[in-house]
């Protein structure tokens, strides 16, 4: 019987958070995905831990351009008919994550899904920093700056192959591109799943350091450009919409 779901996971030097995200994706109640790992050419004990890990259903290590470059590995490698990502420091907020998934596809058929997410502490993933409640999908949102939570966004494969993968030019920002191409420029409808399904913790690449955060407001602009989506108007949603999720929690 064909996979419903694959779940991938780009690693690079990754062995201080991926046992807690592989022990995540072996917790869950339902077990019908396939969890597909991409690893960089780690120099630590990460492909040890991928090896040991019965979970992990395929994987390869060596060296890559990024961690979108391995996403789009991965999403080639897919079998299944949606395809999402758990980063290697990220978990399910539940046990019943994957459930709550595929119970929801199974019966709606939609062309991709999202949900809520909390962005927990680095060492305490049991302490949320911010709630990121994403509420219900309308395109005129994005021109806003809205975007759903990417760890939790699971999009049929086809559609992948249809409007692209990742596009390699961009560093940091290329998730946002791809959501843009998919839902403003493709019009790929997505349904929200009202649940937190996805613990991020902090500190990713975005946000990591003054450089980062103004080479992601460039790369920000550039996508925006490109999809079409009024600049000004979008980056001040973009940035004021986070204010809240600071506070509900």
């Amino acid at each position: 019987m064909p996979v419903k779901l694959s779940i991938i996971t780009a690693t690079w030097n990754s062995a201080e958070t991926l046992p807690a995200t592989l022990d995540s994706l072996a917790a869950q109640t339902c077990q019908d995905f396939e969890s597909i790992v991409v690893d960089g050419g780690s120099s630590d004990s990460t492909v040890d831990i991928i090896k040991a890990s019965e979970v992990v259903d395929r994987w390869v290590s060596e060296k890559d351009r990024g961690i979108y470059d391995a996403l789009n590995k991965g999403i080639q490698m897919a079998q299944g008919e949606y395809v999402g990502f758990m980063h290697s420091d990220d978990i399910f907020a539940d046990n019943a994550s994957v459930e709550i998934i595929l119970d929801y596809i199974e019966k709606h058929s939609p062309d991709a899904v999202y949900a809520d997410l909390n962005y927990v502490q680095k060492d305490d993933v049991s302490k949320v920093v911010r709630h990121w409640k994403s509420g219900k999908y309308d395109a005129s949102k994005l021109k806003w700056g809205w975007m759903p939570p990417h760890p939790t966004f699971y999009m049929k494969k086809s559609l992948y192959e249809n409007f692209g993968l990742f596009d390699l030019s961009y560093k940091i920002a290329a998730d946002y591109d791809s959501l843009m191409r998919y839902l403003f420029v493709g019009g790929v409808v997505p349904a929200y799943i009202s649940e937190v399904l996805v613990k991020m913790r902090v500190g990713g690449a975005s946000n990591r350091s003054l450089k980062n955060i103004i080479q992601k407001s460039k790369e920000d602009i550039r996508v925006m450009r490109a999809s079409g989506i009024p600049v000004f108007k979008a980056l001040v949603g973009k940035n004021l919409t986070k204010i809240p999720q600071f506070f509900k929690k």
